[in-house]
């Protein structure tokens, strides 16, 4: 079997749980991982064996590499890697126009580069993506509810910890109820860092303007951090002319974990497609899948 070979573009949370999957696939070759050139020479200790490299071209051929940046870094990578002829995956996390005009793009990329894409494939969005159109193909007509958490939200983390005078940040997203969360932030300030500023610089950015925002200084970060997270989706709605359809999916999970082998699924899956670029939503189900197609449905249908 001629094996996928996968190349890991950062080395944080989501990229060590993406080199694991990508070891544990039985159908797929880690050639090596993408870090910044001031972190290739610490190497941890269960990267020894790995190739670690600065730039994706030091690492030969790569059919897909997975990109484990920060959301707001994904444009300009994927682009990059993608006019190589490299194909890609990643978590981009916006919802709405910001991921519409990260599809734009790169399936343009894709087209003139002979490279293709899947973009937002974590589990939201993602495979919760994927779930949610099944329930309005079940049900067309109603209301779908996506309630987050209660649990830590790794993109608002990062964002949070970005801002100017924070040392570390922890954001956990509590809900509601309804698809309304708030946001718990956790911050570890610097050293005469104004909480009055970066509770400002939080709130105004994009990412929390929308929901209820609490910052809460701590002394410590690392005392309070769980990975752990979850969903619960929600959708009532009209099957044809009949009323009261209920469904219900919940998930309790390891989020960065979760977010990798989605991520993983997704590297074999964008080589069954044409160029340009993709949502999971767009994508067949049993391309996501190692083995035999036909042994494959006769198990799932």
């Amino acid at each position: 079997m001629n094996k996928t070979k996968v190349a890991v573009v950062s080395y944080g949370n989501i990229g060590r749980f993406s080199v694991e999957a990508v070891q544990a696939a039985p159908d797929m070759q880690l050639v090596g991982v993408v870090r910044r050139a001031s972190s290739t020479a610490n190497i941890p200790i269960e990267l020894k064996g790995v190739k670690v490299v600065s730039d994706i071209s030091e690492l030969g051929k790569v059919d897909v590499a997975i990109l484990c940046s920060p959301t707001r870094t994904i444009p300009q990578i994927a682009k990059a890697i993608m006019e190589k002829g490299v194909s890609t995956v990643n978590s981009f996390d916006i919802h709405g126009d910001e991921m519409w005009n990260l599809r734009v793009l790169l399936d343009r990329i894709g087209r003139g580069h002979n490279s293709k894409a899947i973009i937002s494939a974590g589990w939201d969005p993602g495979s919760d993506s994927v779930i949610r159109t099944l329930m309005l193909a079940m049900a067309p007509k109603g209301i779908t509810y996506t309630n987050f958490g209660p649990g830590m939200s790794m993109g608002h983390s990062l964002v949070a910890k970005s801002k100017q005078g924070v040392k570390d940040a922890l954001s956990m997203t509590i809900p509601t109820g309804t698809g309304i969360h708030r946001r718990m932030v956790y911050v570890e300030l610097e050293e005469g860092a104004s909480l009055e500023k970066v509770s400002a610089d939080i709130k105004s950015d994009s990412y929390f303007s929308k929901d209820e925002t609490h910052i809460i200084p701590v002394s410590d970060v690392n005392q309070l951090q769980d990975m752990g997270h979850g969903v619960l989706l929600e959708h009532k709605g009209v099957s044809g002319k009949t009323q009261n359809q209920q469904f219900e999916f919940r998930m309790k999970i390891n989020n960065p974990a979760l977010t990798a082998q989605v991520l993983v699924s997704c590297a074999r899956a964008v080589l069954l497609q044409d160029p340009g670029a993709y949502t999971m939503p767009e994508i067949a189900p049993i391309d996501y899948l190692f083995g035999d197609k036909e042994q494959l449905l006769k198990k799932l249908v």
